[in-house]
């Protein structure tokens, strides 16, 4: 498992983050541990949750599962301390019976209106009760999980710099956030000597959003030249494989994921991808990740958050893919 510096901070994370998000929820306890365990024994050590995860797989759920089940394999294994935990705050679900009130599926406009949001007393509350669930005493990055536009950035980024200075988290992040957003937010950690984000999370694969979409948590052009410009800022890429739709064109047909990035490109990119797969004897799925790991321009960490064993072990062989020159070529220069 190879490691990248976190920003400009020192810390050697893994290249391949593991996402706890199902975990405690869809995913199964025993799952959880056994993924958790192999993650680590094969030199994994960025783990990533959040506060809200994940009360969205059914209603008897409310957020909280993934960082308590964590708690629980910290204190059954003792290994907190090899590895760097990320979990995220800002986007807990206030009024869960009304999102899921008559419905099958929760209302995701009603549960985005009831964002907890970054004031300052709902951070310091939201990081105790993560510290309190995941059975430790400090955080090693925290995220601002989704862009609070509602609340002065003086008053999140004074509340973080405090919760930085109490010894509760040692990094700060930002999440689903425009690059306009983010330069403010550096502008006045600088101005005001407050800590600034080492690592940004966004939603990054290998095709490209489709033109003229406007999307608060998928990388554009902008924010790629932004990364490039600024590596004290290390991208996290959230949904690398899309829920794994590029092994299935059946399952990509309507999919909501592929919904950012649907038209002629999609498909032109789809082809290559598809033919160089065959051609190495891999997945879709895996050369894709693959393809992410090579990227150094910028360097970036592919967050994959499986459901299953199954599907863990299927994105470790993309750690072993090693992509020539001129296939990286075909990949980048593929689209129509």
């Amino acid at each position: 498992m190879r490691t990248i510096e976190l920003g400009r901070t020192g810390e050697q994370v893994s290249q391949l983050a593991l996402g706890c998000m199902l975990m405690g929820t869809a995913t199964d306890e025993a799952s959880s541990f056994t993924m958790l365990d192999r993650y680590v024994d094969a030199g994994g050590n960025f783990l990533d949750t959040a506060n809200c995860y994940a009360w969205w797989p059914g209603r008897q759920y409310t957020g909280g599962e993934s960082e308590s089940l964590l708690g629980r394999w910290f204190t059954r294994t003792g290994r907190r301390d090899q590895v760097f935990l990320a979990t995220k705050g800002s986007a807990w679900v206030h009024n869960l019976d009304q999102v899921w009130a008559g419905r099958d599926e929760p209302d995701w406009d009603l549960a985005r209106a009831n964002f907890e949001g970054a004031g300052a007393q709902t951070l310091r509350r939201a990081v105790d009760d993560s510290l309190r669930r995941l059975r430790t005493d400090h955080i090693d990055l925290y995220y601002v999980h989704v862009d609070d536009r509602a609340t002065p950035l003086e008053e999140t980024l004074e509340a973080l710099a405090g919760i930085v200075r109490a010894g509760k988290v040692r990094y700060l992040g930002w999440s689903n956030v425009r690059t306009w957003r983010l330069e403010r937010i550096r502008q006045l950690c600088q101005r005001n000597g407050w800590p600034a984000p080492v690592a940004l999370q966004q939603q990054h694969t290998y095709l490209r959003r489709r033109a003229g979409l406007v999307h608060d948590s998928i990388v554009d052009d902008e924010q790629m030249d932004y990364l490039r410009s600024h590596d004290d800022l290390t991208l996290v890429a959230y949904s690398p494989i899309l829920k794994g739709v590029y092994d299935d064109p059946a399952k990509r047909r309507g999919h909501p994921a592929m919904e950012p990035y649907e038209g002629p490109d999609a498909q032109a990119r789809l082809a290559v991808l598809g033919e160089l797969a065959d051609e190495l004897g891999v997945t879709p799925n895996q050369l894709v990740l693959a393809w992410l790991l090579h990227q150094d321009s910028p360097p970036l960490v592919p967050l994959i958050g499986p459901r299953t064993v199954e599907q863990y072990e299927a994105a470790l062989p993309a750690l072993d893919i090693k992509l020539t020159d001129d296939q990286l070529r075909r990949l980048d220069t593929a689209g129509a």
